[in-house]
């Protein structure tokens, strides 16, 4: 298995700098989370990573557990307040290793994508339902690819640039695979610094199509976490799946 398909090379390569470089207020993720269990209930996080969004959902009262595939974030995780208290597994997220039932699951953050295949996607979502209770939920956080921003399957771009220090994202796109393979290049006095990713991205009629195939349903489809309208013009979406 090569590295960038490896379960555990997202956390072991950015687990020590997740928290500085991930600026998103998980604030609306959890407020919109908590209202799916208003009378409290078992909740299952996929790709629970440093416990950004978990921990505030602990801290409400809810009983939150957690799947990881890099032991170097759930080590960020535990250091945290409250942390040490989520029960945490550390495996292929896909594979839903853990017992019992749970009112909620959830994968923000575009996280299904990092899974490196679509039939890894889709036994991510068969598995999830497995562990879900009667009228459980899946809630999914994921971006929606935009394709005409490559040219002839490729792009460059300047992210950042200062008269020391310069950063710069190279990507390549397979519209077969529907992989997008980023290495995210910073120059500056320090040396150079690598930031590698590779992103299986879904349409999302093609993940309605895999909760069909895993038993569940779309019960609604969301902007963003503040539930505005999806419409043909959204960039990203907040989808909640109902297990049948």
């Amino acid at each position: 298995m090569s590295g960038l398909n490896d379960p555990a090379f997202f956390g072991d390569r950015y687990a020590h700098e997740y928290d500085e470089r991930t600026t998103l207020d998980p604030a609306p993720a959890v407020e919109f989370l908590a209202g799916l269990v208003p009378d409290g209930g078992r909740v299952l996080e996929l790709a629970i990573g440093t416990g950004r969004v978990a921990i505030p959902l602990a801290e409400r009262g809810i009983d939150v557990e957690g799947i990881e595939g890099s032991a170097a974030m759930v080590e960020r995780m535990r250091a945290k307040p409250g942390g040490s208290s989520i029960p945490t597994v550390v495996g292929d997220m896909a594979d839903v290793g853990v017992r019992g039932t749970f009112q909620l699951a959830y994968l923000v953050f575009n996280t299904l994508f990092n899974l490196p295949s679509q039939a890894r996607q889709v036994d991510c979502f068969r598995n999830v339902v497995k562990v879900l209770e009667p009228g459980g939920v899946f809630v999914i956080e994921c971006f929606i690819q935009d394709v005409t921003e490559f040219d002839r399957g490729q792009r460059v771009a300047t992210r950042a640039l200062s008269e020391d220090a310069v950063a710069l994202e190279f990507l390549l796109h397979d519209p077969v695979e529907q992989a997008v393979t980023y290495q995210r290049v910073t120059v500056d006095a320090e040396g150079t610094t690598m930031r590698p990713l590779r992103l299986r991205y879904c349409w999302p009629s093609e993940l309605d199509l895999m909760a069909q195939l895993a038993g569940m349903r779309l019960r609604e489809r969301y902007d963003d976490w503040d539930r505005s309208p999806f419409t043909g013009a959204s960039r990203s979406h907040v989808s909640v799946y109902e297990k049948v």
